[in-house]
């Protein structure tokens, strides 16, 4: 079987989808990140691998995320983009009259304006996580609630109460004095959603003209009471695809199929084995210039296949080789260095 792959590896969860020839989902999954991306790269990789017939073939593969660039090396990518793209490209592609995006992950919120199937404007939040699925992971462990039924818990209010949701702090804080007055679990967990859409409404999607049809992903997706808040919120039913917590990853693919379309290339992927390569990174703090920058390593079986952090790009451009060997002089040092002579 030819498949095209894509890969999405964010704070919270890491989706892999394989696409064949059609663009047709052959096989997706979803699991926790836990803290270790390298790991949970391998992992997925290795369980795509067992699910195809032997002797399958990837065309190409994708990667995005916020680790996406790490992701891409450790597969060997043919393509990285942001997760706005990776994203647009997928609601495009299940819902081609989308108009409105949403989607919430674990780590950020992101609103894109697509018109005509282009993605014409967008926002992310900024640095508050009060509108996210960790936020709502935290909060379902306080209350003992499995985070699969928060959504469905909050169904069952019958008053929400109200919830300061602009911070995680003062969220906390006013859920503990909401229980400690006497609100029912499923009044806070209620309110909890209302104040996760209010804070996304005023603060990520704030300015922005959202028209229908509308299309909700990301795995805050899964929260039914989420998704009936923001259809009464927006006066519209929101679309959720049926894979809208893999839609990253499935973006990733297509985009590898674009590739794959544009150059007839070989692909770059690794292969399925890489669970059993050892990978592993390193990070040290160049001193060459004042920029001090803090630069990554990527080391296959200790040899580097991949560098960045270097605003002047002096490792980036070494490739492979081993640790520790020189890099190539940094151009922008040698010009300080050459202008102090002068």
């Amino acid at each position: 079987m030819d498949v095209f792959l894509g890969i999405d590896v964010g704070s919270v969860s890491t989706n892999l989808a394989l696409l064949d020839p059609d663009l047709n989902v052959v096989y997706d999954l979803y699991f926790r990140t836990s803290g270790r991306p390298i790991d949970a790269v391998q992992r997925a990789v290795s369980a795509a691998g067992t699910s195809l017939p032997p002797r399958s073939r990837v065309l190409a593969a994708g990667a995005t995320g916020s680790a996406r660039r790490l992701a891409g090396e450790l597969i060997g990518a043919d393509v990285v983009k942001n997760e706005i793209t990776a994203h647009s490209v997928s609601a495009i592609h299940f819902e081609p009259d989308v108009k409105t995006l949403i989607e919430i992950g674990g780590q950020d919120s992101k609103i894109v304006i697509i018109r005509d199937q282009v993605a014409v404007d967008f926002a992310m939040n900024t640095i508050c996580a009060a509108g996210t699925g960790s936020f709502l992971d935290q909060q379902a462990n306080r209350l003992s609630v499995p985070i699969e039924e928060f959504g469905g818990l909050a169904l069952k209010s019958t008053a929400p109460v109200r919830i300061a949701g602009r911070c995680t702090v003062f969220a906390e804080t006013d859920m503990i004095h909401k229980q400690q007055v006497g609100h029912k679990v499923e009044d806070i967990v209620a309110g909890l959603c209302r104040a996760l859409v209010r804070n996304y409404l005023g603060n990520v999607a704030k300015g922005k003209e959202i028209l229908a049809p509308v299309v909700f992903q990301g795995g805050v997706a899964a929260n039914a009471g989420i998704r009936m808040v923001l259809s009464e919120e927006l006066k519209t039913e929101v679309v959720v695809p049926e894979k809208f917590g893999v839609m990253g990853a499935i973006g990733a693919a297509l985009l590898a199929s674009e590739w794959h379309e544009e150059t007839r290339s070989g692909s770059r992927f690794r292969g399925f084995e890489i669970g059993k390569v050892l990978y592993r990174t390193t990070s040290f703090e160049c001193r060459e210039c004042p920029n001090l920058c803090e630069v990554i390593e990527v080391l296959m079986n200790d040899a580097k296949i991949a560098g960045w952090g270097d605003r002047c790009g002096r490792y980036q451009a070494q490739k492979s080789g081993t640790p520790g060997s020189e890099p190539p002089p940094c151009e922008e040092c040698v010009e300080r260095e050459e202008s102090l002579a002068r």
